[in-house]
């Protein structure tokens, strides 16, 4: 059967994963078993884009989401460009589909309020870990830096004159992100703290108490115990941190393009889901405070 020969096609020769070869195995007989039942006369080497669309609409019938539907669409299309590369198929059929909308989640933030409920806690500093902590969070805050670039930051990285910080990001690429005269005062005096009670120096800002690198997962959990604090977040992390500073910004007027080179993005398609999130909270404060939304 052909979509037998496929599978095997995709196990020894395409060396793809098996959960990827369990799941278009899946769709691929779902697929066949739409048209045994609605089409028995039509060899599946004779579908035409009508049946392709008339599947669509069944799925989205059955209340299946537009990204189901449009893995099992992937499926489809991966399998007809194969029976057109052994010859058993002249035309694609998938030539001409175009699959369900799906909607873009909408990233989790913080809003200011909230966070300086956080940044304002008076335990923050009670100690070189509460310490290192309370800088860390706000650093990702008023940065929007990655989990990782946090990581890699050096003493020498930070510039108290220039008051700048350099990142290192994806591929190496190096950025200097302006930084406020409160969080450069912060970062000293935790410096100072760390260099009085951590013996062994790697070089590293962000150290644990024998002096070594922290490790992401610390980070995570450091971050996720604090934003546990806003009851209404769906998410905790410190991706949640730098999806704040971008929505902030824009909300607040900056622009995409600064905010592109902020964050670090290679391109602005990667910055623009932010403007999506900018505009749902505009909507909500429009229906809030319009007298007529």
């Amino acid at each position: 059967m052909l979509i037998e020969k496929y599978i095997k096609y995709l196990r020894y020769e395409k060396n793809y994963s098996l959960h990827t070869e369990i799941s278009y195995s899946k769709d691929l007989y779902q697929f066949s078993e739409f048209l045994l039942s609605h089409f028995p006369d039509v060899d599946i080497k004779s579908v035409d884009g009508d049946l392709i669309r008339m599947w669509i609409v069944s799925l989205m019938e059955d209340k299946m989401s537009p990204r189901s539907v449009n893995r099992k669409l992937s499926a489809l299309k991966s399998f007809f460009k194969y029976l057109l590369r052994i010859g058993e198929m002249s035309t694609n059929p998938m030539k001409k589909i175009v699959g369900p909308k799906t909607s873009k989640p909408i990233s989790a933030f913080v809003n200011n309020s909230d966070m300086e409920k956080i940044l304002d806690d008076p335990m923050a500093e009670d100690g070189f870990e509460a310490l290192r902590n309370h800088i860390m969070i706000e650093l990702f805050y008023v940065t929007g830096i990655r989990r990782a670039e946090l990581l890699g930051l050096k003493d020498i990285d930070i510039d108290f004159g220039s008051k700048t910080i350099q990142v290192t990001g994806k591929r190496n690429k190096q950025r200097l992100i302006p930084v406020s005269d409160d969080m450069l005062l912060l970062i000293r005096q935790y410096i100072n703290v760390r260099n009085e009670e951590i013996e062994n120096q790697s070089g590293y800002i962000f150290v644990k108490k024998d002096g070594e690198k922290l490790y992401p997962m610390m980070i995570h959990r450091i971050v996720t115990e604090s934003l546990k604090q806003i009851s209404t977040l769906s998410k905790t992390s410190p991706h949640v941190l730098r999806h704040s500073f971008a929505t902030g910004m824009l909300n607040n007027g900056a622009d995409i393009n600064a905010v592109k080179e902020l964050l670090g993005h290679s391109s602005l398609a990667a910055t623009e889901v932010y403007t999506h999130t900018s505009f749902e909270e505009l909507k909500k404060i429009y229906n809030k405070a319009h007298p007529r939304a």
